[in-house]
């Protein structure tokens, strides 16, 4: 099938730093008009940087109304949109019994129903065009759990259920849809801006929770993959017509993979390389 390498207009949250940052870079340097979108406009800009292909628009992904306003900023703008990157999130870690119950609640809010919000605002302006394309940002977090991310995994399995049960209601409408799942990059997971580290409260988990904390911190800015090069390849990607339904980006991908990933093909592993992302 041929590639699709027409110019696009991208719609990307979470944009003002890490995954997001790099992602809207990549899109801006592959020629594409792109909306940049975060909570703070001006840090946003400051990340992203200055384009004539460039929108900065406020979004709180939390916000329903947020996000209908950026779609409205987006259209105006430039008048359609041809792929959104469900990209914002954060990360609330900790042994299950010390994350409060509104943490846990933040976390679903955020990484969940924070894309439900973004692609309810979008979806009407793609069955319009009768195209488009919606890439979730998800992890191998919500494949496989494991101790210490428990919230953080129930909100990126949502996200999985989410869009498998979606892609078959909006491709008669021309609408795809692609999961992205990355494993232990260097973006700005595990820092104090994005992770959410419990106070020890539980006797039976206090040495353990001091010690995950302690490496986990030790590790950011250190994980092997890098997300530039996963932008890169995101943008070759999106301009593929046999696009996977999936993509475990689990190491820095050099060429994207064509091949449909099934959920079971990916193993639970201690490894840290399966940390969120």
């Amino acid at each position: 099938m041929s590639d699709r390498n027409e110019e696009r207009v991208l719609l990307i949250t979470g944009a003002r730093r890490g995954m997001g940052t790099d992602i809207a870079k990549a899109a801006l340097a592959a020629g594409h008009k792109t909306v940049a979108t975060g909570r703070n406009i001006e840090k946003v800009t400051e990340a992203v940087g200055a384009s004539d292909n460039l929108l900065v628009v406020k979004l709180d992904v939390t916000r329903p109304g947020d996000a209908q306003a950026a779609v409205r900023a987006t259209v105006e703008k430039f008048g359609r949109i041809d792929v959104l990157v469900n990209n914002a999130g954060n990360f609330y870690a900790g042994f299950f019994e010390e994350i409060t119950p509104e943490d846990f609640r933040a976390q679903i809010e955020t990484n969940l129903f924070g894309p439900v919000n973004v692609t309810r605002a979008v979806l009407p302006v793609m069955r319009k065009q009768r195209s488009g394309l919606i890439v979730t940002i998800s992890s191998t977090g919500g494949i496989v759990g494991q101790a210490f991310v428990s919230a953080y995994s129930a909100s990126k399995f949502g996200v999985e259920g989410w869009i498998e049960s979606l892609a078959p209601e909006v491709e008669p409408f021309g609408i795809r849809t692609m999961l992205v799942e990355p494993g232990f990059f260097r973006t700005e997971l595990l820092t104090e801006d994005s992770t959410n580290y419990p106070e020890p409260s539980i006797d039976d988990y206090a040495e353990k929770t001091r010690e995950t904390v302690t490496a986990w911190k030790s590790m950011s800015g250190q994980q092997t993959g890098d997300p530039a090069k996963l932008a890169d390849a995101l943008m070759q990607l999106i301009a593929k017509d046999d696009l996977p339904f999936r993509w475990p980006a689990v190491r820095t991908p050099s060429r994207p993979s064509r091949r449909r990933v099934k959920r079971s093909s990916i193993k639970p592993t201690r490894s840290a390389n399966y940390l969120p992302r």
